[in-house]
Formats: C-alpha cells, structure tokens, sequence
C-alpha cells in the first residue's frame, strides 16, 4: 500500500480499535496462482500471539475452506470511515485555484498465517462471541439459545472455524493530516452532516 509518512499510523492501541469497530474484514489468500477474496466479522484477541489474533467462521462449501487444507498466508484488510473530499473548502480554492479533490478514510492492513480449526467447542466459542457482541446493541439480544438447538446443530455442520495469527500490521489514516489547520477544519465541518464520523475523525487527528 502506498503510505505517505504523515498518513502512517502505527500505534497498537489505535489499530486494534479500528479492528474491533470494524470488524468486517476483508481476506484475501492467493492459491495456485489464483486470488481467493473473501469478507467476514472477525473477533481479535490481542491476548494471544506477538500482534494478536483474529478468528471468525466460514462455510465448508466455501473454496477458502479447501484451500487452508494447505499453509497459507491471508492479507486482511479492515475499513473504518471514508468520504470524498471537495477542495470548496480548501483555502486555495478562492486565492489560487491549485487544488484538486481527493478521499479521506482509515484502513488498517493485516498478513499473518490461517488455519481452519476443526473444534466445534472452539466454533461456538467464537460465534457466542462475536453475537454478543453485534447484538449488544438490540433492546433484546438474540442469543444462539433462543433458536431450537437441532437446528443450531445442522448450522454448526455446515461451518468451520479460522484463525489468522498476526505477523504484521499497519494503518493508513488518511484524514487530512497534510492540510492545514483552516483547511483541516473547514473539511470537518462541511462534512458533519453526511459523514459526521470522517468529521469527527479529521478533528481528532488535527486538532485545533
């Protein structure tokens, strides 16, 4: 990925947080000279291994699934936020002229090794969690308890679990970090109504 110094961001913490608040990734294999893509909700465990863990599900059916018969490395990318940018807010755009659009978002780029784990304790464990969690949320939580469990069993059947151990990570937070603080602002507030999350994030990141 191209990463300009000042988009560059490295800090832990800061990651992983984008990782948990959005947690559908997407994975990416290559396997026999062919691309392999696929999205899925993984949880991490920053518990685990030197850079954490990520863990999710797929189908059996699913190519991937085949696939990770064999060892194999995954690149993971997570997406937070993300909006065009119109250079009106630009002070250039009334002096000068010399300044063009460009796009604001927050991504955070994972390799490591995948597995599939045949465990169906493990599987549950995952899936309890990250329902716990997506549905943390609703007045009323759905639970796997409250669906009948023979068909819980036939659902179980039909998927396995993975895991990837992170060996890298990096981030790339491309909120407006080479404007200035004007600029910087007036992109922030032109930006509240339709996308007040990018708003949020470029004030964080370039205060006043």
């Amino acid at each position: 990925m191209y990463l300009p110094t000042h988009f560059k961001q490295e800090n832990l913490p800061e990651l992983f947080d984008l990782i948990e608040q959005h947690s559908l990734a997407s994975v990416i294999v290559t396997h026999d000279g062919k691309i392999e893509a696929n999205h899925i909700p993984l949880e991490l465990d920053s518990t685990q291994g030197e850079l954490g863990v990520l863990k999710g599900h797929i189908a059996k059916e699913n190519p991937l699934c085949e696939i990770l018969d064999h060892p194999v490395s995954a690149y993971v990318i997570f997406q937070a936020e993300q909006a065009y940018i119109s250079p009106n807010g630009y002070a250039g755009k009334h002096e000068h002229h010399r300044v063009v659009p460009t796009w604001n978002y927050r991504v955070v780029h994972v390799t490591g090794s995948i597995q599939k784990i045949e465990d169906q304790k493990y599987l549950r464990g995952i899936l309890a969690r990250l329902t716990r969690t997506h549905e943390s949320s609703q007045d009323i939580p759905w639970k796997m308890g409250d669906a009948p469990h023979d068909f819980i069993e036939e659902q179980l059947e039909k998927i396995v679990a993975i895991e990837i151990e992170i060996s890298s990570i990096i981030g790339k937070f491309k909120v407006s970090q080479n404007r200035s603080k004007v600029d910087a602002e007036n992109v922030a507030h032109a930006l509240e109504k339709h996308h007040p999350e990018t708003s949020e994030t470029i004030r964080k990141y370039h205060p006043k």
